[in-house]
């Protein structure tokens, strides 16, 4: 036989005899030199992902992105007359101390002032377990994943010691009413700042920008207050990992002193209610003839709503849809007294029972941790002004002031709301379309609890439900 060529050993062909072993053996080299190549490469690409994600200064310049009406043409916010004529403004973030960072939007001309919000303590802002969660996996889990697909905007007016207003051309001086700071309900690290004024009375928004909180402030505000590493659960905070199936272990959260079933109404012929963000987010819910509180369980795959999507926007591109039949029928209201855990007072809770018009299957959505006593008496039509709050464990509202957060740190409130399905495991409420409850007294009888739930990124309410407390409050 022949000897082969220096061009059939290059290119691999398969020899014969002993030739054939040899080139075998090249062959496993180049494999493995390649894998190697390769795993140093990813590696290499890995630590440079690491290092710029994590990377930190205690100051920082950071991207911001502001979009105008032809940008984002569904932007469910009241605009004003001046919205986007102090804009191009960029961002600083410097950190104080271990949780304490400024955020100053700088100008870039003349007349845009420089704005500066001080001193903010991000232990309220980046998401924190209550200390009693952590004796259980799934209740863990569960408060870190609402606490951050939960929207939290905290506010300050113009005059507090947290704002300073500097130069411009006297506009922001003399007519910036408010400054927000949202931690906006996705993945972390995506956050939002707002400027609203007075536009004959109405306060509206003039300035919005979405830009990405560094990730090595986050993760090391979050190890500092939840004495854990970030790794743990890293990968959720950052993606939309969903945990349903999760047990949730609602005895771990509180004790049960009393219960009895009320009187509940729900009027399913009674037609929608809107006010307050519904009625700004009417173009973000993609659906048509829906008028009674019926249609949204009757008719619910006609029901859709613009998904909320980095760095927090609505995109009506991107339908998001709905599991209502999972809360299908309403069976019963269970009020409870309940002790909650590290809390030495008594408070109510609510539980709604509902059937799953799929399967049979009774779902179950508490709302705990409430002294029903000293909600609000409102009129149906003021129903915003109630008590409007997110789903989850340890969580703020969705709207708060700095000032009224710093004086109540949602890690130690005893309020939690969770939907559990009949084997206490979670169920994902965001796949099922309901955000969150308003809950508040009726304005004329004080015997009377009204309780809303809030759909999908609160876009609109689709349910309302009357209790009637004579009983309890007679015992």
């Amino acid at each position: 036989m022949k000897n082969p060529s220096a061009r059939e050993k290059d290119a691999g062909f398969p020899l014969s005899g002993k030739n054939q072993f040899r080139v075998f053996r090249v062959t496993k080299k180049q494999i493995l030199f390649s894998t190697l190549i390769l795993s140093v490469s990813l590696v290499g690409f890995g630590g440079f992902w690491f290092k710029s994600r994590y990377e930190f200064q205690d100051k920082m310049n950071v991207q911001l992105k502001e979009l105008s009406n032809v940008d984002y043409p569904i932007n469910p916010a009241l605009l004003g007359k001046n919205f986007q004529r102090y804009s191009h403004r960029k961002l600083t973030i410097i950190k104080k101390d271990d949780t304490h960072f400024d955020f100053v939007l700088e100008p870039t001309d003349e007349k845009t002032a420089k704005i500066v919000i001080k001193n903010i303590d991000l232990e309220l802002l980046v998401p924190k377990a209550p200390a009693w969660v952590k004796q259980d996996e799934g209740l863990e889990l569960i408060a870190f994943t609402d606490r951050e697909w939960n929207r939290q905007q905290i506010s300050f007016p113009a005059n507090s010691p947290n704002i300073e207003i500097v130069g411009g051309d006297g506009f922001e001086k003399q007519n910036l009413v408010e400054v927000a700071l949202a931690n906006n309900c996705l993945n972390a690290g995506y956050w939002e700042i707002l400027l609203f004024n007075k536009d004959e009375n109405n306060k509206t928004l003039y300035y919005q920008s979405w830009f990405t909180f560094p990730m090595g402030h986050y993760k090391n505000v979050f190890e500092k207050i939840n004495n854990i590493s970030y790794w743990r659960h890293w990968w959720r905070l950052e993606h939309w990992q969903d945990p349903s199936g999760t047990i949730v272990n609602a005895e771990l959260l509180r004790n049960v002193i009393a219960q009895k079933e009320i009187a509940t109404q729900f009027p399913l012929d009674e037609r929608i209610i809107v006010a307050g963000e519904q009625s700004r987010k009417v173009r973000t819910t993609l659906a048509t003839n829906i008028t009674t509180w019926r249609d949204f369980y009757e008719n619910h795959h006609q029901i859709k709503f613009a998904s909320f999507l980095p760095p927090g926007l609505y995109n009506q591109n991107k339908p998001w849809g709905n599991q209502y039949w999972r809360i299908g029928t309403f069976e019963k209201a269970i009020w409870r007294i309940v002790k909650p855990t590290g809390v030495k007072s008594n408070f109510d809770e609510i539980e709604l029972v509902f059937t799953d018009t799929n399967n049979g299957e009774q779902n179950r959505l508490f709302i705990s941790g409430v002294n029903l006593k000293n909600l609000p008496q409102l009129p149906v039509e003021e129903y915003p002004k109630g008590l409007y709050m997110p789903m989850g464990i340890g969580i703020p509202p969705f709207y708060q002031s700095y000032e009224e957060l710093t004086k109540n740190h949602p890690d130690v409130s005893p309020f939690f709301s969770v939907l559990l399905d009949s084997q206490q495991r979670w169920i994902d409420h965001h796949r099922l379309g309901v955000d969150g409850s308003v809950m508040h007294l009726d304005r004329d009888n004080s015997n009377l609890l009204h309780i809303y739930l809030l759909s999908y990124e609160r876009n609109t309410l689709v349910a309302h439900f009357l209790l009637n407390l004579d009983r309890i409050k007679q015992n």
